[in-house]
């Protein structure tokens, strides 16, 4: 898998914790820079954290899977892609909440970060070097997550709904391009 494929799929992953952050950057009134660094921490090391853990448990059985690992990733990708676009489209809206204490950050960075632990479990089938990947995922969720808290605190949450479809239409593409070349096709 390349740098580049590994990026679009951070980027993907990072977009559920990236439309929270901007929900947070919302709820506040006077931003101040411990709230991006809260949301960056919090989020970006739990996407780092989940996929390891995906990893570990899907290496498991990596090898059962191992001339399906094509289907395999296309499957989890995408569903976890379709998730996201079916999320954007829902219309519930929840009260923003200024808490950026660890028990109001806790849940949030672990809701946002179980697509991840599916997307380790494929990285496992196509053996891919985890330490970098999770290095990425976590730092670019890190970058996302804080920059989602301005965005969120500048202009609301207009932007919330489109971050999670372009999230998950980038995993859902990342997942037919695992796919097709998997097939031989691409």
């Amino acid at each position: 898998m390349s740098f580049l494929d590994l990026f679009l799929i951070a980027l993907g992953l990072s977009m559920d914790a990236f439309a929270v952050s901007i929900c947070k950057g919302l709820s506040v009134q006077r931003m101040q820079p411990r709230h991006a660094l809260a949301c960056g921490v919090w989020f970006g090391a739990f996407q780092a954290l989940m996929p390891l853990l995906g990893y570990l448990l899907g290496a498991g059985f990596a090898g059962l899977i191992g001339r399906f690992s094509h289907w395999v990733a296309f499957a989890l990708l995408a569903f976890i892609g379709v998730n996201m676009l079916r999320e954007s489209f829902g219309g519930e809206e929840e009260a923003p909440d200024p808490d950026f204490s660890p028990k109001a950050m806790l849940p949030l960075a672990l809701a946002t970060s179980i697509d991840a632990l599916a997307a380790g479990v494929s990285f496992a089938a196509m053996q891919v070097q985890i330490l970098p990947a999770v290095g990425l995922i976590g730092v670019t969720t890190c970058l996302f997550s804080a920059i989602g808290v301005k965005v969120g605190n500048l202009f609301g949450v207009r932007f919330k709904a489109l971050a999670e479809r372009a999230g998950g239409a980038v995993l859902v593409l990342m997942g037919l391009k695992i796919l097709l070349e998997g097939l031989g096709i691409f």
